[in-house]
């Protein structure tokens, strides 16, 4: 059973969001598993990005605005960002296949930590080599 992975854009807006439905089933389990403690989930920098921008043009809201929200998240200790370093930049370089650079850093960021990636999209995790939970 998976205990740690890392999210995409997509999945963890949907799981906060309140659009669960929207989620695969395995994914939608670990997620849960994560609300109850027992699973982490390790949330790249620029998914954070991501969210703020839907924010801030409208598309989702979240209470407490995006401080107040990525505050209280990170604060459970079972989400923990990971910075874009310069590794993660440096095995995106060979991730090309993945035409979106978000989805570039994001699979690239599930390799450096040789952990599965919740993604709706199975291209992304094929060129990264890398476990779907979906």
């Amino acid at each position: 059973m998976i205990s740690l992975a890392v999210i995409d854009s997509h999945a963890l807006i949907w799981a906060v969001t309140g659009q669960r439905r929207r989620l695969g089933r395995r994914a939608l389990r670990l997620i849960e598993r994560v609300e109850n403690g027992d699973a982490s989930l390790y949330v790249p920098t620029i998914a954070l990005t991501e969210i703020g921008e839907a924010m801030w043009r409208g598309s989702i809201s979240l209470e407490g605005g995006f401080a107040g929200w990525m505050e209280g998240a990170l604060s459970t200790g079972r989400f923990h960002p990971v910075d874009l370093t310069v590794a993660i930049m440096r095995r995106a370089q060979s991730l090309f296949a993945i035409p979106e650079r978000g989805d570039r850093l994001i699979a690239a960021t599930a390799v450096e930590l040789d952990l599965p990636l919740i993604t709706r999209d199975p291209a992304i995790a094929d060129a990264a080599g890398v476990e779907v939970v979906w």
